[in-house]
């Protein structure tokens, strides 16, 4: 079983990976913000193949004030629409 740092180290891994990949996917708006929809993340095959749990990293993020989005979980097909936007560059 990880010890609590080995986990805390690769949730912060899997959040920096998260952060490149909304930069990749997402786009810019007026206030320089990168927000990606959550369908576009999702079926991304990159993003598919890099992340056991998505839905898991991206409340991980959002508790880290990384990332915000609208309700708390969200929902492949249901969600699609959802912003992700980034808080931090």
């Amino acid at each position: 079983m990880p010890n609590n740092s080995e986990t805390t180290m690769n949730v912060e891994h899997e959040i920096s990976l998260l952060v490149e990949e909304i930069r990749r996917l997402g786009t810019k708006n007026a206030d320089g913000q990168v927000s990606v929809k959550f369908g576009v993340l999702f079926a991304d095959e990159k993003c598919a193949n890099l992340f056991e749990a998505l839905v898991g990293t991206l409340k991980a993020a959002k508790r880290r004030k990384i990332v915000t989005y609208q309700g708390e979980l969200l929902l492949q097909g249901v969600h699609d629409n959802v912003d992700i936007m980034l808080l931090q560059d």
